[in-house]
């Protein structure tokens, strides 16, 4: 027959430990007592009970050690009145015990978010109740001594003075340390979702805490200010009124996430407008003109009319010049959004932005901040806006920065071996005839020359590059090679791009 013995031995803690339990709370500023099973099981509840309230020393009870110490308000007033009313006794041996009581006071209030006119009210309401108590009973026991407190009434209210300073401070010092908290988790959630490291388990914390909707459409912005600029008030000068972005900033830029209204098509078919989530309203502009035919015939040279600088178009690619417009069609079937951030957006000058194509969800905010990354690089450094989706060519050039240098030196070469003026003069006039959409004449208004002139340009620029302005692939490479000239040679300022705007203006590239 077996019998158990001592089933839970006695362990004492070192004297040692115990030492340098007592020198850690007596040399902390604003010591915490964490009360676990263990006081519990010793049942020491009255010795530290004596200790709590003869020190002041605020205390945390774990799920075990609940209910070993009252936690009540009561209780905490019942602590606080004989600190404070010791502490006017005896303030050599309670005075310190007495601050610390009212600032644990002043923090947990402040956890509770209870306000600090109210938190303070209540202090100056429970001296005056201290007060009138002792004149009470001073009137009660000694009414001969009741003259004798006007001597001591500049103590007691000096007393409750400094205590309710002391809650101002551990409050407003918890508020902020609340603050911080909150605004740091704030800011790993935004790097989380711009990183696209978030959890899909997280999404729905995230989009709360955030106050954006999980299956929102979004959009990524990308801002480089200048070096003049600085933050506005801690937040970055780029302005998107009427829409809601959270913005980021990393190294030397500022991201930001901004919720768009509207739908994918066949997704419900809402309008823009009509979402709810939608603030404000967008700013449609007048449709984008599509690209005009290239030059038909023999090498460029002038028409006989006088009249049109190319042949007529078959149709399909969109009128000459003179003719009408024709809207871009938009990608991935989704409201075409991000070309009216961009011409909603203010920024100062010099502000290089890119903007994202739009994407469904929190989910795929890291593949727009990726392709916001692209989207900057693909802008002029005199600045500028560049929405990825109208500048495509671009991108792809910034994107293989190695294959847009060899492209430049293979097409450009003999062009860029030219003597620095007669150099920048053909690539000015290349660059302009392209922008026009092939129309010399517009091209002599933006270059302040004769069309004559922009012809015979030309025409040395086909015979120095062996391209022919006629062929749709040579005008393929040629307005690579330029963009790449432009984008990716650190010596460029992006004179062609920056030749009529600058600053935060929306600069649409046409290649």
């Amino acid at each position: 027959m077996s019998r158990l013995v001592d089933p839970a031995p006695r362990q004492l803690p070192a004297p040692e430990a115990v030492d340098r339990a007592i020198e850690l709370l007596a040399g902390a500023e604003r010591p915490l007592v964490v009360l676990g099973k263990g006081a519990a099981y010793a049942r020491a509840d009255e010795r530290i009970r004596e200790f709590v309230e003869s020190t002041g020393v605020p205390y945390v009870p774990m799920s075990m050690a609940k209910g070993l110490l009252p936690d009540g308000v009561r209780e905490e007033v019942q602590r606080s009145l004989r600190l404070n009313v010791g502490s006017l006794l005896r303030p050599g041996e309670l005075r310190e015990a007495a601050r610390r009581c009212s600032w644990g006071i002043g923090r947990a209030r402040a956890e509770r978010g209870l306000p600090l006119d109210a938190l303070l009210r209540a202090f100056r309401l429970g001296g005056g109740m201290v007060w009138q108590g002792l004149v009470d009973e001073t009137t009660r026991r000694h009414p001969s001594d009741v003259r004798l407190l006007v001597h001591v009434a500049a103590d007691v209210w000096n007393f409750v003075d400094e205590h309710c300073a002391i809650v101002a401070d551990a409050y407003r010092q918890t508020e902020r340390e609340l603050t911080w908290r909150r605004e740091n988790r704030l800011r790993l959630m935004t790097a989380a979702l711009l990183d696209g490291t978030a959890r899909i388990s997280d999404l729905p914390a995230t989009a709360s805490a955030l106050g954006l909707p999980e299956q929102g459409r979004y959009a990524v912005v990308l801002a480089q200010l200048p070096a003049g600029p600085a933050l506005v008030n801690g937040r970055t000068p780029v302005d998107l009124p009427g829409l809601r972005v959270q913005w980021y900033r990393e190294g030397g830029g500022d991201y930001g996430i901004v919720l768009l209204g509207g739908h994918a098509r066949g997704e419900g078919g809402r309008a823009p407008g009509d979402d709810p989530w939608f603030h404000g309203t967008h700013a449609h502009g007048d449709p984008s003109p599509g690209h005009g035919e290239l030059p038909a015939g023999d090498g460029v040279r002038p028409r006989g009319d006088g009249e049109h600088d190319r042949a007529d178009g078959d149709g399909e690619g969109g009128a000459g010049e003179g003719g009408g417009a024709q809207e871009r069609p938009r990608a991935h079937g989704l409201v075409e959004d991000a070309g009216d951030i961009a011409r909603v957006l203010s920024a100062p000058p010099g502000t290089r932005i890119g903007v994202s194509p739009v994407v469904d969800g929190l989910a795929s905010v890291g593949d727009a901040r990726r392709l916001a990354d692209t989207a900057l690089r693909a802008c002029p450094r005199a600045g500028g806006t560049v929405v990825l989706e109208e500048n495509l060519p671009a991108a792809l050039v910034v994107s293989a920065p190695a294959l847009g240098a060899a492209l430049a030196e293979r097409v450009l070469g003999p062009l860029l071996r030219l003597d620095p003026s007669d150099r920048d003069i053909l690539l000015d006039t290349l660059t302009a005839w392209l922008a026009c959409d092939g129309s010399a004449q517009r091209s002599a208004a933006r270059l302040y020359c004769h069309r004559n002139t922009v012809l015979n340009r030309l025409r040395r620029c086909e015979q120095l590059t062996g391209r022919s302005l006629t062929r749709p692939t040579d005008v393929v490479e040629l307005s690579l090679a330029l963009a790449a000239r432009t984008l990716l040679d650190p010596f460029r300022t992006g004179r062609a791009d920056g030749a009529e705007g600058g600053g935060s203006e929306r600069k649409t590239a046409q290649y």
